[in-house]
């Protein structure tokens, strides 16, 4: 796909999923920076910055994203030769979607150590890194039951539901409105993210927050798990994460619009979900209180406030 084909299906949610739309964006600059043949080092770095900048706008919430595409485009920093620097972006482009692949399966492992024999796990939205830890504890032999929500309005829980069956996992589908009442039942939850700011906030699919309140108040752990490139190096400086709304056709036809012409239909697709209410932080570094959030973004992403603005172009002091 040409990075304006990966752009546009990140967009409509054809491609979706924190780590996935990391990793398409990162192959994106990949494929793209083989083409750009005859190039000079300025037209190379222009024109590689204008797809860069295409595939972060496409999603506003997701930090992976802007992660994935940061990460690659420092490898043009300080080169000055066309040659040394698609070499160097294709390298870092190739390991990005190795460490992101690789990611997962650790935190499968990580994951699967916080759940016991006989457990029965919540689980919210389509998370690889969520769905790993339950998947590497039933392959070793852990008699699990799960509880998924239908995720509305994408419908996302189908995908999760679907792929729990097929391993063999015994899974009650409920809608999302159902998870206080089946809580009682439930001894731990397991959700994705798809940002972890400087304070240990999760934001993640819409809902979340209200089954991580629901579980607070049911005493049931709240674990969240997440590739280390999820964390937020923005919030370090104090920017907020921009919450999508998308576009009220996913919950109410434009007929339907019309009939209730006093009904405004909001969208939100994110919600956030405070640190006091998150037990852990499963990553493939290990696993962290959320309150060690900066610890992570330091360390794992070796950022700290005094090069954000110059080495990450997607984050502006306020």
């Amino acid at each position: 796909m040409t990075v304006e084909e990966t752009a546009e299906k990140i967009r409509t949610m054809e491609i979706r999923g924190a780590g996935r739309i990391a990793r398409y964006a990162a192959k994106a600059l990949l494929d793209h920076s083989q083409t750009l043949s005859g190039r000079d080092m300025a037209s190379y770095r222009k024109e590689m910055q204008q797809a860069a900048d295409l595939l972060v706008s496409t999603r506003p919430t997701a930090v992976s994203l802007p992660n994935a595409v940061n990460l690659v485009m420092k490898s043009l920093m300080g080169v000055s030769d066309i040659k040394t620097a698609k070499t160097n972006l294709e390298e870092r482009a190739a390991a990005f979607v190795r460490r992101s692949e690789e990611a997962v399966s650790k935190i499968g492992k990580i994951g699967a150590r916080n759940i016991r024999d006989g457990d029965v796990v919540l689980t919210h939205c389509n998370s690889e890194a969520a769905l790993a830890c339950i998947l590497e504890a039933h392959q070793q032999g852990m008699d699990i039951e799960v509880y998924a929500t239908e995720v509305r309005p994408r419908n996302q829980g189908h995908i999760t539901a679907r792929t729990l069956s097929d391993a063999g996992i015994k899974t009650n589908f409920i809608v999302d409105s159902a998870a206080r009442f089946f809580m009682k039942e439930v001894d731990l939850c397991i959700t994705g993210a798809d940002a972890i700011t400087v304070n240990g906030s999760v934001i993640n699919k819409i809902g979340t927050s209200q089954i991580a309140l629901a579980a607070h108040e049911a005493r049931v752990s709240f674990l969240v798990a997440a590739e280390t490139y999820k964390f937020a190096p923005c919030t370090i400086v104090g920017e907020r994460i921009l919450i999508e709304e998308r576009s009220p056709d996913e919950i109410l036809s434009p007929e339907m619009r019309k009939e209730l012409r006093n009904v405004t239909v909001r969208n939100p697709t994110f919600d956030i979900t405070p640190a006091d209410y998150v037990d852990l932080i499963i990553t493939e570094a290990g696993v962290f209180p959320p309150e060690m959030a900066y610890t992570v973004i330091r360390e794992q992403l070796h950022w700290d406030s005094s090069d954000l603005s110059s080495d990450y172009p997607y984050c502006e002091e306020e």
